[in-house]
């Protein structure tokens, strides 16, 4: 199909989602002394798993030198002493091409750690600095909680990560030069834009033009929790966004048995006229920062349906690493570490889980303009969604139930001919009077073509 072939690589992407820190086990701290140690080399072990459950990109994320959890840079030049260097990984990032797996990368531009060097010139410094002005809101007539005899500006007030002066050039200049390295010298597909909501939008411009220039098929995810993404996805800014409204209806609309707020989201981001129609989204049901999907819901057989909605709907779907087992983990005031387990402490008791994704995956490897086809609603009720997925020349109905008993959800296609099931060929529906009663069975989902 033409429209598959002109389609950038990224519609053609089902990502797997890593936190490095926590999946290779690294000390929580780094203690800026040991060599380096070359936990990125693990990632060959687990790649056999990644790729057989579909996922044909890496999300990888933080990996440069920082003192805690990877989101406080020290050094955007220098792969993190706990997971490597640089040369392993420049190999890694090759030895997954050869697999056929994309990488994409953290890029956090907003704010460094203290231990960033520059920043350290400043607290030794102080008014004599010449990096008094790589930080956003320096005022040296008052103090902060570290006693540096100065205030500043930190990410959403957490003076542990300082803000960067983005309009500075010779801030932009180190960045930009970072990023060419991360280009020419590691290889990288993309970068995943920490905390875009609150970037420059001058920034990501500058930032999309001179990604483009090295590589015209550089991938750029923002990330955004609220808001509305067309602002910043766009031809002059980023190529997708973290869908955060459709992650919250994934989960909420299960855990009170409500399809009618997951069926709003989508309609509202996809059907006719809808705010994000052809806009490759990158859709998840949880990451690094937040519950585990496992833990959000009362009912486990609700993860089936779950992901048959994420693997359906319009974008692009990610899963983070250990929810295809279904790893419970939650979120507390204290700390992230409950999200961020190492790949060892991982059991894979939940077969049947990874088998389902690993075959969503399969249909849609089979339908790549699902990432961007048209979506229009088929039924909602409390506790059952089923839509029709439309692409140039072939369509797809999925259908979810929530409830703990089978039921029969009512189908009606203009079109007439037959639905055949995507799991089990052998399977098919006559539509040939327009309509059709479609069994679904508890707790499950049919995926049907139509022919």
């Amino acid at each position: 199909m033409a429209e598959t072939q002109q389609a950038p690589w990224w519609h053609h992407a089902i990502f797997y989602h890593i936190h490095p820190v926590g999946y290779f086990d690294a000390p929580e701290m780094n203690d800026f002394s040991s060599p380096a140690q070359y936990r990125l080399d693990l990632l060959r072990e687990t790649i056999d798993d990644i790729q057989q459950l579909g996922c044909n990109a890496l999300y990888l994320g933080p990996v440069f030198e920082s003192t805690s959890h990877g989101y406080d840079t020290v050094d955007y030049y220098h792969v993190d002493r706990r997971l490597g260097d640089n040369s392993s990984l420049t190999e890694l990032v090759a030895f997954l091409h050869d697999r056929g797996v994309r990488v994409i990368l953290d890029g956090v531009f907003n704010h460094v750690g203290r231990n960033f060097w520059a920043f350290y010139d400043l607290r030794t410094h102080r008014e004599n600095s010449r990096y008094r002005n790589w930080f956003r809101g320096i005022d040296f007539r008052s103090d902060n909680r570290y006693g540096d005899g100065f205030c500043y500006d930190g990410w959403e007030g957490h003076e542990s990560l300082v803000s960067l002066e983005l309009s500075n050039p010779d801030v932009k200049d180190h960045l930009f030069g970072a990023v060419r390295w991360m280009v020419e010298g590691l290889g990288i597909d993309g970068l995943r834009l920490d905390v875009a909501y609150t970037l420059d939008r001058e920034f990501m411009s500058e930032l999309r033009t001179f990604c483009k220039s090295l590589r015209s098929d550089f991938f750029l995810l923002g990330e955004i929790i609220h808001g509305e993404y067309s602002h910043i996805v766009n031809d002059s800014m980023l190529d997708s966004a973290t869908n955060y409204e459709a992650y919250k209806g994934l989960w909420s609309s299960h855990r009170d048995r409500n399809c009618f707020e997951i069926a709003y989201s989508l309609n509202r981001e996809f059907g006719s006229g809808g705010l994000y129609c052809g806009l490759p989204l990158y859709n998840f049901a949880d990451n690094h920062d937040v519950t585990r999907v496992a833990s959000r819901l009362d009912e486990s057989g609700h993860l089936f349906t779950l992901y048959t909605l994420l693997y359906t709907m319009p974008g692009m779907p990610s899963v983070y690493y250990g929810s295809e087992w279904g790893v419970e983990g939650e979120r507390s005031a204290e700390s992230d570490a409950a999200l961020r387990p190492s790949f060892r402490d991982i059991p894979h008791v939940r077969q049947d889980l990874y088998h389902c994704i690993a075959k969503l995956a399969a249909i849609r490897r089979e339908n790549p303009w699902l990432t961007a086809g048209g979506y229009r609603q088929l039924h909602v009720a409390s506790e059952q969604l089923a839509y029709l997925r439309s692409g140039p020349d072939r369509s797809i109905v999925a259908a979810v139930n929530m409830s703990p008993e089978e039921v029969s959800i009512r189908i009606q296609l203009e079109q007439g001919g037959r639905l055949r099931s995507c799991f089990d060929p052998t399977m098919a529906f006559d539509l040939s009077s327009g309509a059709v009663e479609l069994p679904v069975p508890a707790f499950g989902a049919q995926v049907l073509s139509v022919e």
